[in-house]
């Protein structure tokens, strides 16, 4: 069962989705899970595909558009902010918390990619979060301080955006940059070749993973937020909850291998690790032969610990 949801948060709504367990009995406090989702990813696409998936397998799953981006609401648009996703996710946990037939003691949260940082991030200092899981998770704070995002430095990207953002000052203007290229044919006139890159733009730019609201663009000033993050920050003293780690087991370009394995080692109570042999970043988003046994343990991992 699906239900649509509004959340109030900070003076704007986020539009959610709500899944809800076959024979759902609103009179039986159930667990219940958040999703945090990747960045520039809407909920209808890989929130929604872990999250029906967890409902089917007993749990109640919330997948929302986070402030700026989807159907939500939050000027201006295509904004990537790191601090604003983590106020998002306490606000859907209060949404989670009110629903009849929810328990609000047994409330995980599961982040997937670039959500997966912003989770932890979260259930550092959000303990109504009772168990943590991760899928492919990253820190976008250390892709965006990284050769690839800045091959000058964080301090030259940061520089190179001040100046952008008083050229938009003073002509009025929005820049707004593409998270992936546009097509798959675009991708190879840019003589694109990495396999993870290819992958992604696979997913969300052909009809495999498409949708409307997902823009695939990205308002540049914000990534003066992601320099300065740290997914990772204070995970030793305050991520004490129980945690699930899930990766691919091919590392590919993405960082998340690297990332989830770092997280697993911050982490003070780590009691999961999982590795999905043969699958790419990508192939976690949607391919059932990965994506299913990963669910299943899952579940599994919240059923235990909430």
């Amino acid at each position: 069962m699906l239900q649509q949801l509004t959340i109030p948060a900070g003076g704007l709504h986020l539009a959610a989705e709500l899944h809800l367990p076959d024979g759902f009995d609103a009179t039986t406090p159930h667990p219940a899970v958040v999703l945090s989702t990747p960045g520039s990813s809407v909920k209808e696409q890989i929130g929604a595909n872990y999250a029906s998936r967890l409902a089917r397998r007993g749990l109640v799953a919330l997948a929302f558009d986070p402030a700026h981006q989807g159907a939500s609401g939050g000027e201006p648009r295509d904004l990537e902010d790191p601090y604003r996703r983590g106020a998002d996710l306490s606000a859907a946990l209060d949404a989670l918390a009110r629903v009849p037939g929810v328990d609000p003691a047994r409330l995980g949260a599961l982040g997937i990619c670039a959500g997966g940082g912003y989770a932890v991030h979260t259930a550092r200092t959000d303990h109504r979060i009772r168990a943590l899981s991760t899928v492919v998770a990253g820190n976008m704070g250390t892709s965006w301080r990284s050769p690839a995002f800045a091959p000058d430095g964080p301090a030259a990207a940061l520089d190179a955006l001040a100046e952008q953002r008083t050229r938009e000052v003073a002509e009025g203007t929005l820049e707004r940059v593409g998270w992936l290229p546009d097509t798959p044919e675009e991708a190879r006139a840019a003589g694109t070749t990495d396999p993870d890159t290819l992958q992604a733009v696979t997913y969300y730019r052909t009809p495999r993973g498409q949708h409307e609201r997902s823009t695939n663009r990205r308002l540049l000033r914000g990534d003066a937020l992601l320099l300065g993050y740290d997914a990772f920050h204070l995970v030793p003293e305050l991520l004490t909850q129980p945690l699930q780690v899930v990766v691919a087991g091919r590392r590919g370009s993405t960082g998340q291998c690297e990332a989830g394995l770092r997280l697993w080692e911050l982490a003070p109570n780590p009691v999961d690790l999982y590795v999905v042999e043969g699958a790419g970043h990508y192939e976690m988003y949607d391919e059932p032969r990965y994506v299913d046994p990963a669910v299943e343990r899952i579940a599994t991992f919240f059923d235990r610990h909430l």
